[in-house]
């Protein structure tokens, strides 16, 4: 019996872990995004990998704190469950498992990230980043991509979402006269939803990439229109990138390897020395008469007995 509150405690400490570096329970209350998540869906969202730089991508569905500019999100009343799953919500929430109904997170996917180009819309009524049209095969069955015109910049950091369910969806587009014309910082991104795990038949995972594959990166179209460049890339600042301590090996063996070449090149087999011979011979190369280059003038190291001091020459 001593053991239990122990146990607690630790079950505890390893669900705080989960929920703040790891993985969150989030549950849908609204139906912006259907048909792809619908409400009362239960999605887990990876908390981890923005531990270690991940940034979200075009496609993914991204959980993110309401911004304090939008508006409190519409959402419709979850039903009532019965007394004991009740119970269990109520304890998951309390060690974070799963939010807490004033908790003020949206969710929607990104459609268009810092640098890029987005607009509404191609005549055939798609989506255009960086001046391609994108076919989005998750878009809510009979929605256009959108109803509102709009062209927006997206600034470095933030980022433009949109719900799948477009005719239902307060997102970016709705807060165009707002900070950084209705986009999103990305450091109000809490994770990326990546599986539905309830109920059970609507199981499948969220990721959608693949329909933002042909769009090129911001900085890449810039690159391709303006030709190749000779200079040396710069930061905005103006410092010169410099290799990254994961890079140095590579960087360092490129430069033995170059130097190694020099030196080889400039090697001499002679018939008595040189490359695995007895001796060994170096050379220097001097200039000749008007100004030609002569021959290399080789000088002997001395080697076995009876050699002299200098010869050669």
């Amino acid at each position: 019996m001593r053991e239990i509150p122990l146990l607690i405690t630790v079950a505890l400490l390893v669900a705080l872990v989960l929920k703040t570096f790891l993985v969150q329970a989030f549950v849908i209350p609204s139906g912006s995004m259907e048909q792809t998540i619908r409400i009362g869906d239960r999605v887990l969202v990876d908390k981890l990998t923005p531990w270690f730089g991940s940034k979200p991508q075009r496609g993914d569905v991204v959980v993110f704190r309401n911004p304090s500019d939008w508006p409190p999100p519409n959402q419709v009343s979850p039903k009532e469950s019965p007394v004991v799953i009740k119970q269990v919500k109520e304890a998951l929430t309390f060690i974070g498992l799963l939010p807490s109904d004033d908790e003020q997170d949206l969710i929607k996917r990104v459609v268009a990230v810092g640098g890029d180009t987005v607009r509404c819309c191609e005549q055939d009524g798609r989506l255009v980043v960086n001046g391609v049209a994108v076919d989005e095969p998750y878009v809510f069955p009979g929605d256009s991509p959108s109803t509102i015109k709009f062209e927006v910049k997206v600034p470095a950091g933030r980022l433009f979402v949109m719900g799948d369910h477009r005719s239902n969806s307060a997102d970016s587009r709705f807060h165009l006269d707002k900070t950084a014309n209705g986009t999103i910082s990305e450091d109000a991104v809490v994770g990326r939803a990546k599986w539905i795990v309830w109920p059970f038949g609507h199981w499948s995972g969220l990721e959608e990439r693949s329909a933002f594959s042909s769009v090129p990166d911001a900085r890449a179209g810039t690159a391709a229109a303006s030709g190749p460049s000779n200079s040396v890339s710069e930061y905005p600042n103006g410092l010169t990138r410099l290799p990254t301590p994961a890079e140095l090996p590579l960087v360092m063996g490129v430069v033995g390897l170059h130097r190694l070449g020099r030196r080889r090149w400039h090697g001499v087999r002679s018939g008595c020395g040189g490359f695995g011979g007895r001796r060994t011979i170096r050379t220097r190369r001097t200039r000749g008469p008007a100004g030609q280059s002569g021959a290399c003038r080789v000088r002997r190291r001395s080697g076995g007995r009876g050699d002299g001091g200098r010869g050669g020459e």
